[in-house]
């Protein structure tokens, strides 16, 4: 129900204006003569947009997908690396303390030998001789303290090499140990960043996917709206019609010849600064202009000089023959506009 041409009421927010405007735009969609396009299709764009997006997105999370597998399967490469290596170093460590050890016992020995030999070696050639049971016996047992101290320092070199062998494994591994847990570090870091992109991704996804429902809910409650406006509007001009057919309509001045644009009409025009809905049950807007049925039909698209594009959305009491109301935001700005004749356009 409209509320009357007034100037009077209260400014309106801004957040009003908005869905008033849009409200306005509506009315310019489902009711022009013209067939102008409308919030609807506008919301029918941004769900495809969203659509494309969304699509988009998923292709990039497939590709993340993928760069995350590798990533992850190059990390458990490398940590399987890790643990065999440290294996392998640990079996090192074992191998050195045991060449440590063998090398202590042969230098031991050889040490015990080198003794046994100098101290035979201070005996006469006659002692040893007498000491013994015979000649064969007293060589042999030269020959053997001789034979043992040559064993002891082969077993003494031979450890050595080995225990020299083994440091430079053991720095090898060391350095293939620090150049691999670099590595394994990287590939961490590799992997944590995948999995963010790719929570970020499917997050993104999901908004994408939500608004694209809440633009879909919005068409069609758009839809369903519009309709009621077309039954209501066909209802009011229908009445204005009958009215029309029972009583002598007010005098009117002719419309003015065709202009490039459209029809011209000269007419009396207020401003108004009201809250409310029109006759059609949306909210009033910026563009929305009461007019009298009878001379305008309602959804006629119009240029108004001095306020724009406008659309004949509503009705009212006080609106009659060549008059028409035009919605402000603020009531500063219909007392500025107040009262005027003006030569509008009708498209």
């Amino acid at each position: 129900m409209w509320y009357g041409p007034a100037l009077v009421g209260r400014p309106r927010t801004r957040s009003a204006a908005r869905l008033a405007g849009a409200a306005a735009a509506l009315i310019l969609a489902v009711v022009s003569a013209a067939g102008a396009a409308g919030p609807g299709d506008s919301l029918r764009r941004q769900a495809q947009s969203l659509d494309w997006r969304a699509h988009r997105a998923l292709l990039e999370l497939y590709a993340l997908d993928s760069q995350l597998h590798a990533a992850r399967t190059r990390l458990s490469s490398l940590e399987l690396q890790t643990i065999q290596l440290r294996n392998a170093q640990l079996q090192l460590v074992q191998q050195l303390g045991a060449t440590r050890r063998t090398l202590a016992v042969s230098q031991q020995r050889l040490g015990d030998n080198l003794s046994m030999l100098y101290k035979q070696g201070d005996v006469s050639a006659l002692a040893v001789m007498l000491g013994s049971q015979s000649l064969d016996d007293a060589v042999t047992r030269l020959d053997d303290l001789n034979r043992v101290a040559d064993q002891s320092r082969e077993v003494v070199a031979v450890t050595l090499d080995a225990q020299s062998r083994l440091t430079r494994l053991r720095a090898s591994l060391d350095a293939k140990r620090r150049a691999l847990d670099a590595a394994v570090a990287d590939a961490r870091a590799t992997t944590n960043a995948l999995a963010a992109a790719r929570a970020d991704r499917v997050g993104f996804i999901a908004t994408l996917r939500r608004q694209q429902s809440l633009k879909v809910a919005q068409i069609h409650a758009l839809e369903a709206t519009a309709q009621r406006v077309v039954h209501k509007s066909a209802e009011i001009q229908a009445a204005a019609a009958a009215g029309d057919s029972t009583a002598p309509a007010a005098p009117l001045s002719a419309p003015a010849a065709p202009a490039a644009g459209g029809t011209t009409l000269t007419v009396s025009s207020t401003g108004y600064s009201l809250p409310g809905r029109t006759a059609t049950g949306l909210p009033v807007g910026w563009g929305v202009v009461a007019v009298d049925p009878g001379v305008i039909p309602l959804g006629t698209r119009m240029t108004v000089p001095g306020y724009g594009e406008a659309v004949a959305a509503d009705t009212g009491s006080a609106v009659r023959g060549n008059t028409i109301d035009l919605w402000f935001p603020t009531l500063a700005q219909a007392r500025a506009w107040g009262r005027r004749t003006v030569t509008i356009t009708l498209h």
